[in-house]
């Protein structure tokens, strides 16, 4: 590895402001498909209670990235750590059990179906009438998931309505009590999870995420819209043909220099100082 890379892997691994260890680090994280190499040698640690913003141009290796963290691709090189200890992430089961869940951006969610039936799809409840008779307990998943959204702190649409009637926020919403309907979770990936709602709704999503990282969540997401970032973001990680180029935090950054860092793939000199204070 070059100076230059250690450099960014150490400012990708730098220490979370109030000390806390990492729930989850990442260390020579490669994946290749035959001579192309789309990840390579990444490092990065994620610390609960924050929200992280991984940036970059299109082909710069988030999707990728985010499908080795959450069991979809299995890595060529590296190690994936939860807590301190080394796991493999051979599928999206596995990343479940580390306490990882994603929400892509087409949220995973059956148009047709009420918001109590997507949020327990494959887990619904169910009770026995006159004590044989199995039946769906639609009346207990309803309470659950109201429960489960006053938890949360997240608006309830009405439950009884299918999900194509609601508004792309709510969906949103939808999506993230499903992920979070086991305890365990403690890290939400989000993939471009902004994209394609206007402002408002834009809005209630980053609303969403600051209450999902009040509660102790760790939350990661893949935005391009750098407006949303800054609104919502602890830290900011850039990866540009593959390689992480740094971790940044928001108050350390102006929009002109994440800018010019995403497009020459170099941190700025004041950056890289101000990661070497953080890490002395």
């Amino acid at each position: 590895m070059s100076a230059a890379d250690t450099q960014a892997a150490s400012k990708a691994a730098a220490p979370s402001p109030d000390g806390a260890a990492p729930f989850l680090s990442i260390r020579g994280l490669t994946k290749t498909y035959g001579g192309h190499i789309a990840n390579n040698q990444i490092n990065l640690d994620v610390y609960p209670n924050e929200v992280l913003a991984l940036v970059g141009d299109n082909g710069a290796g988030k999707s990728t990235f985010i499908k080795m963290i959450s069991g979809v691709l299995r890595p060529t090189l590296g190690s994936i750590r939860i807590d301190g200890r080394e796991v493999e992430m051979n599928s999206p089961k596995d990343a479940r059990a580390a306490g990882i869940e994603t929400l892509y951006q087409n949220l995973a969610l059956v148009d047709v179906f009420t918001v109590q039936e997507n949020v327990f799809m494959g887990r619904e409840l169910q009770r026995r009438i006159a004590g044989l008779v199995p039946s769906l307990d639609h009346a207990g998943m309803r309470r659950r998931t109201e429960a489960l959204f006053d938890e949360l702190g997240l608006p309830k649409p009405d439950m009884t309505r299918p999900v194509r009637s609601l508004s792309g926020g709510q969906r949103q919403a939808v999506g993230i009590a499903r992920l979070l309907l086991d305890a365990d979770v403690r890290l939400i990936i989000m993939d471009e999870p902004m994209a394609a709602l206007g402002v408002e709704e834009s809005r209630v999503v980053l609303d969403f995420i600051q209450r999902l990282k009040e509660r102790g969540y760790a939350v990661l997401i893949i935005s391009h819209n750098l407006d949303h970032v800054f609104q919502i973001a602890d830290r900011i990680a850039i990866l540009k043909n593959g390689r992480m180029i740094g971790a940044v935090r928001r108050d350390e950054v102006e929009h002109d220099a994440l800018v010019h860092t995403i497009v020459g793939g170099r941190l700025p000199p004041h950056l890289a100082h101000r990661s070497a204070e953080h890490l002395s």
